[in-house]
């Protein structure tokens, strides 16, 4: 992001709050309560499986031979940097009986032996070792059964992957720009938690989308920092861009516009579809990644990214404190809201004028779903 953009988007909020206007979609806008239950859910598996989605910060595999191994969409994924220093993705899969390759986790490794047959493969994917080969498999080609390639694609500190050959990784680059804003090649993980929620995923990522309920259901948290039920949000590709401003926003008038900085009077929150989230603040970065288990089940990954060798050990975990707390507060509203949605009380959720971002969401989720096979 350009500073001349920050600028831009500090001033149109800095303009609605002059004004006491709040920034508003054209409609208002109904989901049906089925996009959140059980039948849509067993079409949206495809969209974690199939599409591009970030999995792993370029920090996570800083040397050749480091890997990762997790699963993505119910997919066993294995990133590798192999020798040459290049990023790749597999499914963590022995090409021999099906065996899970590597359990999950992180390490350093050039060759993974299936811990079934011990079938050995290199990091880059090929097939090295079988044994007996000679007189159980005479005729194997060892060529043809390497591990089973994913496309991946590393850009700005960022390493994304899909489950599908055919995916476009391209879809990643309208982000490029912002990730490398947010610092993400400077960055590592100092502190990652998994929380298990009996809520359904958009749900989960829609909480961050308004600024509607802050004052409602963060008034004893973050409520009193931020402005009342005042944010923007923009496409950027498929993907969203949020701004929310904090209560800071007003002191800029009269102050040189070259000396504003978006991060110090605003939160932004990037969503990443059709899944993962990254809420910029003014010196790290909290990544919200989930896992969709169920219509009313989602496991997060919450993380807190800051830069390296930066900052005390005692700072980051206080933020990451704090942002747990802030967002526990959404989520177990989520719960709530999962348990009355699918309770029969209504036929459709309506967003109003001020929760479009709300609205841009799903229309992004259904135009993807309209996308793949």
């Amino acid at each position: 992001m350009e500073h001349a953009q920050e600028i831009a988007l500090l001033e149109e909020l800095q303009g609605l709050k002059e004004q006491g206007l709040f920034f508003l979609d054209d409609d208002i806008v109904q989901e049906n309560v089925a996009t959140y239950g059980p039948q849509r859910f067993a079409v949206e598996k495809k969209l974690f499986q199939k599409l591009p989605r970030p999995v792993a910060l370029s920090s996570e595999l800083s040397n050749p031979g480091d890997y990762l191994a997790r699963d993505m969409g119910n997919l066993p994924l294995l990133l590798t940097r192999d020798d040459t220093g290049q990023v790749n993705a597999f499914l963590n899969v022995c090409r021999h009986r099906g065996a899970r390759l590597t359990p999950d986790g992180t390490g350093c490794a050039t060759r993974f032996t299936c811990p079934y047959h011990a079938w050995t493969y290199s990091n880059s994917g090929e097939l090295r070792a079988v044994p007996h080969q000679k007189t159980g498999f005479p005729d194997l080609e060892k060529t043809a059964h390497g591990l089973t390639r994913l496309p991946v694609r590393e850009r700005a500190g960022m390493i994304w992957a899909a489950g599908d050959a055919k995916a476009d990784m391209e879809a990643a680059a309208p982000l490029d720009a912002d990730f490398a804003w947010m610092g993400l090649p400077e960055m590592a993980i100092v502190s990652s938690e998994d929380i298990t929620l009996k809520a359904n995923w958009k749900l989960l990522i829609e909480g961050g989308l308004e600024a509607y309920h802050f004052k409602v259901a963060h008034k004893k948290t973050i409520g009193p920092h931020f402005l009342d039920n005042l944010s923007s949000y923009a496409r950027i590709g498929r993907h969203l861009r949020s701004v929310l401003p904090r209560t800071s926003l007003p002191q800029l008038e009269g102050t040189p516009r070259e000396s504003w900085r978006l991060r110090d009077h605003a939160n932004v929150l990037y969503t990443c579809l059709p899944i993962g989230q990254f809420l910029v603040m003014q010196d790290h970065v909290a990544w919200i990644d989930a896992e969709p288990l169920a219509h009313d089940q989602t496991r997060l990954r919450l993380r807190l990214l800051a830069p390296k060798d930066t900052g005390s050990a005692e700072h980051w975990a206080r933020n990451h404190a704090i942002t747990k707390t802030t967002l526990m507060e959404d989520f177990e509203l989520n719960e709530a809201q999962q348990a009355g949605l699918m309770s029969g009380a209504q036929t459709h959720l309506t967003f109003g004028r001020y929760e479009g971002a709300l609205a841009a969401f799903n229309a992004g989720v259904n135009k993807l779903l309209q996308s793949i096979d």
